[in-house]
């Protein structure tokens, strides 16, 4: 069957996907239209054949704290504009509050569960009016409800582009939710992973530690000098590089450019002969400081306690050390417990189409 360009206007219309996806689609179901969105649909090339299938990357992020509990929420419409609505506001507003009080382990559950303003319909029921009056697709993405006989703290970035919920084992007073609510913004700012080392798995560290010795072996020009020269020996005794990266070896090896000389397969070759000599390398008392260093830079970055809190004077003090002042300051104990970080649309592949670029692009 003949494809026409009428036929692949159509169902990029249908679906919003590609000239040349729709045109391929097309050939592969001999024209069958409803296949060919099938074809588009399972590869995630359709993005509109209704606007429950179009991608809702934009949105908002709600919380709300009441009597020892806290929610935060994550609900997502396709544009910026809408995720300013009024309409949509009060919606995720409302979403929150239910949450608060909500039983629900999971999406699904809380979806099945009436809707507080309206008993008579569920909350799907509700989410799917809203976006028959919104005129966009929404999505309630994911919430986490936190219970505590703690200080909670919470706080929104942005307009809902990101938002925090802090659980700290502390007296409640204005000193302490104060000092809470600034480790909310941290967390905002720098988005660490655990609150303290401890949280991390021995398997997480593991997988860390791993990570960290490929990454320096493949990075030859990172290594200690003894090291270098080991691997360097090497080079030389077999054919792992050309002659002309040979010569410039030797030549330039104790040159601190010296990889600025060398092709990109030099470069390359060097990685392999570390990674070959990795059981040995690991041995050297010199490279295991290197990856112990790394390592700990990198658990500054992810641990919320080591990290160097945002407010701080001296531009040196870390979060654990800023909670211990507060501590003393109210003679009490303040330690964090847990925290919740949700940023709009993180882990939602945005995807957007130019069609008129597209077709001029197939025209060339």
């Amino acid at each position: 069957m003949t494809i026409t360009a009428a036929m692949v206007k159509e169902l990029r219309e249908l679906t919003g996907a590609g000239v040349m996806a729709c045109k391929k689609a097309l050939v592969e179901t001999d024209g069958d239209q409803e296949a060919a969105i099938e074809i588009l649909r399972k590869k995630g090339e359709a993005t509109a054949v209704k606007k429950s299938g179009r991608i809702a990357a934009e949105g908002v992020v709600f919380t709300a704290v009441k009597d020892g509990k806290a929610a935060i929420v994550e609900v997502n419409s396709e544009t910026d504009f809408v995720a300013k609505n009024e309409k949509f506001q009060t919606f995720v507003s409302n979403v929150a509050n239910q949450i608060l009080d909500s039983d629900a382990a999971d999406i699904d559950a809380f979806m099945a569960e009436p809707w507080a303003l309206d008993t008579t319909k569920t909350v799907k029921d509700e989410l799917v009016s809203q976006i028959a009056v919104i005129g966009e697709n929404m999505n309630i993405r994911r919430f986490k409800k936190i219970e505590s006989d703690g200080v909670l703290a919470s706080y929104i970035h942005a307009g809902g582009k990101i938002g925090v919920l802090v659980d700290a084992d502390a007296p409640a007073n204005d000193t302490v939710v104060a000092a809470i609510k600034t480790v909310a913004m941290q967390i905002a700012a720098m988005s660490p992973q655990y609150v303290s080392r401890e949280d991390i798995s021995d398997e997480e560290l593991a997988k860390m530690r791993e990570i960290t010795i490929d990454s320096a072996l493949n990075d030859v020009s990172s290594l200690p000098k003894p090291i270098q020269k080991d691997i360097f020996a090497e080079a030389f005794a077999s054919d792992a590089l050309n002659a002309e990266d040979k010569a410039v070896l030797e030549e330039k090896q104790n040159d601190k450019y010296l990889f600025n000389f060398l092709s990109k397969e030099a470069i390359a070759a060097l990685a392999a002969i570390a990674m070959s000599k990795k059981e040995a390398i690991m041995a050297n008392k010199i490279f295991n400081g290197l990856v112990e260093g790394r390592i700990s830079k990198q658990l500054k970055e992810v641990c919320l306690l080591d990290q160097t809190y945002v407010m701080a004077a001296d531009g040196k003090q870390t979060v654990k050390a800023y909670l211990a002042e507060v501590s003393k300051e109210v003679g009490a104990t303040v330690a964090l417990k847990s925290f919740v970080r949700f940023e709009t649309g993180e882990g939602i592949e945005k995807k957007e189409e130019d069609f008129a670029a597209e077709v001029a692009k197939q025209m060339k």
